[in-house]
């Protein structure tokens, strides 16, 4: 993407095409490919997967839509890609279970809590 001159990184921009477009679209377009901020990815999320738990499939209203969460699939809550294929909706019992599990897995497997 950029070049190293004399030590220092330089970033390439965009070569301009000859189109007059509105500033407005330009920063529309830019914003397509960039990583989802934190703190928008639930709405993001809810809007891409529908308000529905993808592991119980129980469908949520509008009004009570705040027992959806956003589940991050990979553990990295800073991988917000903007296409959503990290995310899942979970209802929170469902987003509680997906956790404990992984507790109770650890503590299962553990030599030392078998006694």
């Amino acid at each position: 993407m950029g070049r190293i001159y004399g030590g220092r990184h330089k970033t390439r921009w965009p070569q301009k095409t000859g189109e007059d477009k509105p500033v407005e679209e330009i920063v529309r377009e830019l914003r397509k490919h960039l990583p989802v901020s934190s703190s928008d990815y639930r709405e993001r999320s809810l809007k891409i997967h529908g308000l529905i738990c993808a592991k119980c499939g129980r469908e949520f209203e509008q009004k009570d839509r705040h027992l959806l969460t956003v589940h991050h699939k990979d553990g990295n809550h800073m991988n917000n890609p903007a296409d959503g294929s990290n995310w899942e909706n979970l209802c929170v019992y469902c987003h509680d279970d997906e956790h404990s599990r992984g507790l109770l897995g650890d503590y299962l497997s553990d030599p030392k809590k078998k006694g």
